[in-house]
């Protein structure tokens, strides 16, 4: 159960950050548009009508506004972020000087050609 909980909230998490909440609820709006629509005119007209940006409902409205609103608070957000004064006179980097690594093969010194003792055998062998 506890588990499930996890991956539930994992989920949420995951539709947050990727703004896919406005996808659904422009979703449920684009639903509710086209069945109002259907009511009142063909099914070709309806979903012109609903698809068109010409007659956004109360939902629409309220979800390209919210959209906005967070957009700017993103940039907003952004335009905090720290910064460094330049640093007065030229930077250089020098690479090191190349340096030779010698390293002995103990590996093939520590190990031994046999084993010291016969290895044990199976019981039912």
């Amino acid at each position: 159960m506890l588990l499930r909980l996890g991956k539930v909230l994992v989920v949420f998490a995951l539709v947050a950050t990727l703004s896919a909440h406005w996808a659904l609820l422009q979703t449920v709006a684009w639903t509710g548009m086209l069945a109002g629509n259907l009511q009142s005119c063909s099914f070709h007209d309806a979903v012109s009508m609903t698809f068109d940006g010409q007659h956004p409902c109360p939902l629409c409205k309220a979800i390209a506004s919210a959209k906005k609103s967070e957009q700017k608070n993103q940039t907003s957000s952004e335009q905090q972020k720290l910064e460094f004064p330049p640093v007065e006179g030229i930077l250089v980097l020098i690479a090191p000087s190349p340096v030779e690594i010698s390293c002995p093969n103990t590996f093939a010194a520590s190990t031994s050609p046999k084993p010291p003792t016969p290895p044990p055998r199976g019981f039912f062998v």
